[in-house]
Formats: C-alpha cells, structure tokens, sequence
C-alpha cells in the first residue's frame, strides 16, 4: 500500500489502486489540459478523456465518506476539429494588400473569362491574394487547416464523476495573470485572452465538517466564502511547463481537511501540493508519472522539511 509522506513516480491509473481505502480526505489535482505540452505527446483527445475517467472513478473508493476530490482544469480554447468549416476571418488591418473584395469582384465582371493569375495581373497582386479575397481562405494555409473551437471539459468531468458515486458539490473559478504567451493564436481573432481556471469540488457522500476554525474571519470574507479568487500565476514555469501557484492548494487543503489529514495529489508535478500539505500539518501522498518531476517533487520537499518556518505562500 502507499504510505503517506512519500512521493511515487508511476501510472495514477494502476497506483490509485495501491492506497488505503476511505483513506483520504482531499484529493487536489491539475490533470494535463490537452495542450499540446511534451508530457501530452502522441495521446489523442479519447485517449484523455479515457484517462480523467478511470482516475476519477477510482477515487470512490480511495476518498473518505464526506471527502472531497477537486479538479483545477481549463476548457480547452482551441480545439482541432477536423469537422469544423475551414474558414478565415477577415482582418483587414493584417492586410499588406490595397486590393478589395469588391475590386476582385469587379475585376471578374468585366473580364467574366480570367482566371485568378489573369486576375492577378490585372490588379497588380498575387493571386493568392485573389484567391484569399473570393473566398477569405489563404490557399497556401487557411482552408487547408484544421479548425479550432472551444471545447468545454466541466460536463464530461461532472459525468465521469457521477458515474463513480461522486457528487459536484461546488465550484470556484481562478482569477489569474491574463495568458497572453500562451494565447498566441488570438492574436488575429475576437477571442479573449485566456485569464481563468475552474475549480471542480466533487464530494463522496457522507458526513463531513464545516469547521469555521479553519480559517480566520478575515481569511472567510476575502476567499473562504468567495466564488472567484484572485491569485497570480507562477511567475516562471521554469522547473515544470504547467505549473499553479501553491496558494491555489493552500487553500483548498485549508478548507476541506484538518491537521493530519491526508491529501492526496495524482498528477503531482513539480510538488506544489506536498509543499502546501507541510506547510498546513497535513499528510501528503503523490503520484507523478515522469520521474524527473517526481524527483524535482522529492528534492522540493526535502527542502521545505529543512526550512520548517518557510512561508511558501
């Protein structure tokens, strides 16, 4: 069986199955988003989902009764859908060529005959231009590119969980640094930078503690009560290419457990879980799939263990 206070580099699918049942009392993870990362190479989109939900489902067992599970998740915001109509917006202020819509079109009527390259020479332009001015597709790109659209994740996580025995018992949504390294691809479209994360609580039925101990007043009406919390994102993924603040699980495990309590955290990463497991006196447990994070996680945590007055926060 696993041990609390260890981290250990495998599979979540098969070492779920090794951990004490109705052992733990809050599982907080950030599965990988579908992205594109090096670590999400070669899965295909069914292939994810198959994942979140053989994970999900084997924490009915694992969670203690009126334990919690939350899922830090984005909805993925460009989604290749190869069923999706190939079409390019008009932005015409990337436009390097004075030529219209309307001039092409006028072009055509009086030369019915021409093609587009006749139709290029005529206008001065290329005929790519031609062509992306008729059909608003770039012929060396645009209509050749599979399309993209957002496509939510909550519902299939809500499904998978219900499914197991699982409850969504609330849900809260991260308020961080607007993406906009990471949002390249809006640069020529009306979509908005990606700046939010949701929060998924699920809960295993059974009785639980609404301790208003946990926390400070204060600390109630700045966050504990409050849907949405703003809380910056990690400077620098520097150690790991997603990583959250350790805030984000402080709080959490501040929130749903009490000292000694175990959390448990199966897509570990670089350790932020573990770390704010020590910090708050609780149990930790992690899972990491690639062992050069797992062993960054243990090198973190063994740093933290020799600076016992480090706020991480």
């Amino acid at each position: 069986m696993l041990q609390p206070n260890n981290i250990y580099c495998g599979d979540s699918r098969q070492l779920l199955k090794q951990i004490e049942a109705n052992s733990i009392s809050l599982s907080f993870w950030s599965p990988p988003y579908f992205l594109g990362k090096d670590y999400e190479q070669g899965v295909s989109y069914d292939q994810w989902q198959e994942m979140l939900e053989e994970v999900i489902k084997l924490h009915y067992t694992i969670l203690k009764p009126g334990g919690f599970m939350v899922i830090n998740i984005a909805d993925i915001l460009a989604f290749q859908d190869e069923k999706m109509p190939r079409i390019q917006a008009d932005n015409p202020s990337n436009k390097k060529c004075a030529v219209t819509k309307e001039m092409v079109l006028e072009a055509k009527k009086q030369h019915p005959d021409y093609n587009r390259y006749q139709l290029a020479s005529l206008l001065k332009c290329s005929e790519q231009t031609i062509d992306r001015r008729i059909n608003g597709n770039n012929i060396r790109g645009g209509k050749h590119t599979i399309g993209t659209h957002v496509k939510l994740v909550g519902g299939q996580l809500e499904k998978y969980a219900y499914e197991a025995g699982l409850y969504l018992y609330d849900k809260r949504i991260w308020m961080k640094d607007p993406a906009w390294a990471n949002s390249k691809w809006t640069t020529g479209t009306l979509k908005a930078v990606s700046e939010t994360e949701d929060l998924y609580i699920f809960w295993k039925p059974g009785e639980y503690v609404v301790n208003r101990d946990r926390l400070s007043p204060r600390e109630w009406k700045e966050w504990g009560l409050r849907q949405v919390w703003n809380i910056a994102s990690v400077r620098a993924n520097d150690i790991h290419q997603a990583m959250f603040p350790i805030e984000l699980a402080y709080r959490m495990i501040r929130l749903y457990t009490d000292d000694e309590d175990i959390v448990l955290d199966p897509f570990l990463g670089s350790g932020t879980t573990a770390l704010a497991a020590i910090e708050t006196n609780r149990k930790y447990i992690g899972i990491e799939l690639m062992e050069q994070y797992a062993e960054l996680a243990r090198k973190r945590v063994k740093e933290a263990l020799s600076m016992p007055q480090l706020k991480f926060t």
